[in-house]
Protein backbone atom coordinates (compact mmCIF):
# COMPACT_ATOMS: atom_id res chain seq x y z
CA UNK A 1 0.00 0.00 0.00
CA UNK A 2 3.09 2.82 -0.32
CA UNK A 3 1.52 3.28 -3.30
CA UNK A 4 -1.62 4.87 -1.43
CA UNK A 5 0.88 6.66 0.59
CA UNK A 6 2.67 8.53 -1.91
CA UNK A 7 -0.32 9.24 -3.68
CA UNK A 8 -1.42 10.63 -0.17
CA UNK A 9 1.37 12.94 0.31
CA UNK A 10 1.58 13.74 -3.34
CA UNK A 11 -1.93 15.41 -2.56
CA UNK A 12 -1.05 16.98 0.85
CA UNK A 13 2.15 18.95 -0.98
CA UNK A 14 -0.01 19.63 -3.83
CA UNK A 15 -2.16 21.57 -1.05
CA UNK A 16 -0.13 22.79 1.38
CA UNK A 17 3.50 22.95 -0.20
CA UNK A 18 6.30 21.37 1.03
CA UNK A 19 6.49 20.30 4.70
CA UNK A 20 9.26 21.60 7.44
CA UNK A 21 9.19 18.46 9.47
CA UNK A 22 8.24 15.46 9.70
CA UNK A 23 8.23 12.44 12.15
CA UNK A 24 7.48 9.20 12.59
CA UNK A 25 6.19 7.13 15.41
CA UNK A 26 5.17 3.22 15.28
CA UNK A 27 3.22 1.20 17.81
CA UNK A 28 3.06 -2.40 18.78
CA UNK A 29 0.59 -4.13 16.02
CA UNK A 30 0.65 -1.16 13.44
CA UNK A 31 1.97 0.11 10.90
CA UNK A 32 4.61 3.35 10.98
CA UNK A 33 2.40 6.82 11.13
CA UNK A 34 4.39 9.65 9.87
CA UNK A 35 2.60 13.40 11.04
CA UNK A 36 4.23 16.16 8.54
CA UNK A 37 4.36 19.82 9.59
CA UNK A 38 2.96 22.65 6.71
CA UNK A 39 3.53 26.16 8.04
CA UNK A 40 0.43 28.11 6.61
CA UNK A 41 1.58 30.82 4.36
CA UNK A 42 0.91 34.27 5.90
CA UNK A 43 -0.88 35.64 2.53
CA UNK A 44 -3.46 32.78 3.67
CA UNK A 45 -4.81 35.24 6.61
CA UNK A 46 -3.32 33.84 9.24
CA UNK A 47 0.23 32.74 10.92
CA UNK A 48 -0.85 29.38 11.80
CA UNK A 49 0.71 25.58 11.43
CA UNK A 50 -1.06 22.62 10.52
CA UNK A 51 -0.16 18.60 10.74
CA UNK A 52 -0.97 16.10 8.75
CA UNK A 53 -1.04 12.43 9.81
CA UNK A 54 0.48 9.88 6.84
CA UNK A 55 -0.25 6.26 7.24
CA UNK A 56 -3.78 5.87 8.29
CA UNK A 57 -5.10 5.76 5.02
CA UNK A 58 -2.64 2.57 3.99
CA UNK A 59 -5.73 0.18 5.27
CA UNK A 60 -9.42 0.66 5.19
CA UNK A 61 -10.75 1.07 8.33
CA UNK A 62 -13.00 -1.92 9.25
CA UNK A 63 -16.14 -1.89 11.32
CA UNK A 64 -15.27 -4.08 14.39
CA UNK A 65 -18.31 -6.01 14.62
CA UNK A 66 -17.47 -7.27 11.27
CA UNK A 67 -16.21 -10.74 11.37
CA UNK A 68 -13.93 -10.75 8.20
CA UNK A 69 -12.07 -7.32 7.45
CA UNK A 70 -12.03 -6.14 3.47
CA UNK A 71 -8.55 -5.59 2.82
CA UNK A 72 -9.37 -3.62 -0.02
CA UNK A 73 -12.51 -2.30 0.63
CA UNK A 74 -13.48 0.22 3.46
CA UNK A 75 -13.31 3.91 4.57
CA UNK A 76 -9.72 5.52 4.61
CA UNK A 77 -8.50 8.53 6.14
CA UNK A 78 -5.67 10.89 7.58
CA UNK A 79 -5.94 13.76 10.06
CA UNK A 80 -5.38 17.03 10.17
CA UNK A 81 -4.95 19.70 12.98
CA UNK A 82 -4.65 23.00 12.36
CA UNK A 83 -3.19 25.76 15.31
CA UNK A 84 -1.17 29.07 15.68
CA UNK A 85 2.16 28.92 16.67
CA UNK A 86 4.05 30.50 19.28
CA UNK A 87 1.50 30.37 22.31
CA UNK A 88 2.71 26.64 22.99
CA UNK A 89 4.61 23.92 21.86
CA UNK A 90 2.12 22.40 19.50
CA UNK A 91 4.73 19.85 18.06
CA UNK A 92 4.29 17.59 21.09
CA UNK A 93 1.05 16.79 19.44
CA UNK A 94 3.09 14.98 16.84
CA UNK A 95 2.64 11.54 19.11
CA UNK A 96 -0.72 11.96 20.26
CA UNK A 97 -1.68 12.57 16.31
CA UNK A 98 -0.44 9.49 15.15
CA UNK A 99 -2.12 7.61 18.67
CA UNK A 100 -5.38 9.03 17.08
CA UNK A 101 -4.43 7.69 13.45
CA UNK A 102 -3.41 4.56 14.51
CA UNK A 103 -6.63 3.96 16.52
CA UNK A 104 -8.38 2.08 13.09
CA UNK A 105 -5.44 -0.64 13.52
CA UNK A 106 -4.77 -1.00 17.14
CA UNK A 107 -8.21 -0.45 18.40
CA UNK A 108 -10.35 -1.14 15.06
CA UNK A 109 -12.25 2.61 15.35
CA UNK A 110 -13.68 3.51 12.23
CA UNK A 111 -13.70 7.25 12.31
CA UNK A 112 -15.71 9.49 10.72
CA UNK A 113 -16.83 13.28 10.79
CA UNK A 114 -18.91 13.91 14.43
CA UNK A 115 -17.18 11.11 16.45
CA UNK A 116 -14.93 12.24 19.01
CA UNK A 117 -11.88 11.07 19.81
CA UNK A 118 -10.19 10.97 23.55
CA UNK A 119 -6.13 11.35 23.54
CA UNK A 120 -5.93 10.43 27.34
CA UNK A 121 -3.99 13.34 28.12
CA UNK A 122 -3.05 17.15 27.06
CA UNK A 123 -2.80 17.40 22.88
CA UNK A 124 0.15 19.01 24.23
CA UNK A 125 2.20 20.25 27.02
CA UNK A 126 -0.07 22.72 28.94
CA UNK A 127 -3.14 22.29 26.85
CA UNK A 128 -6.45 22.54 28.03
CA UNK A 129 -7.50 19.74 25.97
CA UNK A 130 -7.91 16.39 25.90
CA UNK A 131 -10.40 15.15 23.18
CA UNK A 132 -10.80 16.25 19.66
CA UNK A 133 -14.03 16.81 17.01
CA UNK A 134 -13.29 14.97 13.94
CA UNK A 135 -15.13 17.77 11.60
CA UNK A 136 -16.18 17.46 7.92
CA UNK A 137 -13.59 16.54 5.04
CA UNK A 138 -13.38 18.83 1.74
CA UNK A 139 -12.66 21.86 3.27
CA UNK A 140 -8.81 21.63 3.19
CA UNK A 141 -7.92 18.78 1.00
CA UNK A 142 -10.33 17.42 -1.63
CA UNK A 143 -10.73 13.64 -1.19
CA UNK A 144 -8.14 11.96 -2.85
CA UNK A 145 -9.92 9.14 -5.88
CA UNK A 146 -8.33 5.80 -5.47
CA UNK A 147 -8.24 2.93 -8.12
CA UNK A 148 -11.12 0.87 -8.11
CA UNK A 149 -12.84 -0.86 -5.60
CA UNK A 150 -10.70 1.12 -3.14
CA UNK A 151 -12.33 4.10 -1.70
CA UNK A 152 -10.93 7.36 -1.71
CA UNK A 153 -9.04 8.87 1.18
CA UNK A 154 -10.91 11.77 2.85
CA UNK A 155 -8.65 14.50 4.67
CA UNK A 156 -10.60 14.73 8.09
CA UNK A 157 -9.96 17.78 10.27
CA UNK A 158 -9.67 17.87 14.48
CA UNK A 159 -10.78 20.39 16.53
CA UNK A 160 -9.53 20.38 19.82
CA UNK A 161 -12.20 19.89 22.74
CA UNK A 162 -12.01 20.67 26.41
CA UNK A 163 -13.12 18.10 28.57
CA UNK A 164 -16.52 20.23 29.60
CA UNK A 165 -16.84 20.65 25.69
CA UNK A 166 -16.12 16.43 24.96
CA UNK A 167 -18.94 16.02 27.94
CA UNK A 168 -21.61 18.35 26.35
CA UNK A 169 -21.20 17.12 22.90
CA UNK A 170 -21.29 13.28 24.13
CA UNK A 171 -25.02 15.31 25.52
CA UNK A 172 -26.01 17.24 22.81
CA UNK A 173 -23.83 16.42 19.78
CA UNK A 174 -21.54 17.81 17.03
CA UNK A 175 -24.10 20.09 15.77
CA UNK A 176 -25.33 21.46 18.72
CA UNK A 177 -21.41 22.53 19.63
CA UNK A 178 -19.96 23.74 16.38
CA UNK A 179 -22.86 25.97 16.26
CA UNK A 180 -22.36 26.83 20.04
CA UNK A 181 -18.54 27.78 19.12
CA UNK A 182 -19.51 29.72 16.03
CA UNK A 183 -22.30 32.04 17.90
CA UNK A 184 -19.14 32.90 20.35
CA UNK A 185 -16.92 33.01 17.48
CA UNK A 186 -14.29 30.65 19.34
CA UNK A 187 -10.86 30.43 17.65
CA UNK A 188 -10.18 27.29 17.15
CA UNK A 189 -6.76 27.56 16.50
CA UNK A 190 -5.92 29.19 19.49
CA UNK A 191 -3.63 26.66 21.55
CA UNK A 192 -4.75 28.05 24.43
CA UNK A 193 -8.46 28.67 24.13
CA UNK A 194 -10.90 29.03 27.63
CA UNK A 195 -13.89 26.19 26.85
CA UNK A 196 -17.18 28.05 25.13
CA UNK A 197 -19.73 29.15 27.36
CA UNK A 198 -22.24 26.11 27.72
CA UNK A 199 -24.71 27.14 30.23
Amino acid sequence: MSDVLARVEAGLRSAFGEPDARAAVTFLGADRIEVLRFPVPAADGADAVRYATLGMSAQPMADPTSPLADPVRGPRAELLLTVRPGRADTDKVLRPLAVLAASPQVEGLVVAPGASLDTGGPLWPGAPFTAVLVGEPGGLVADLALDEPMDPVRFLPLLPMTPNEAAWKRVHGAGALQERWLRHGTDLRDPLRKGVPLD
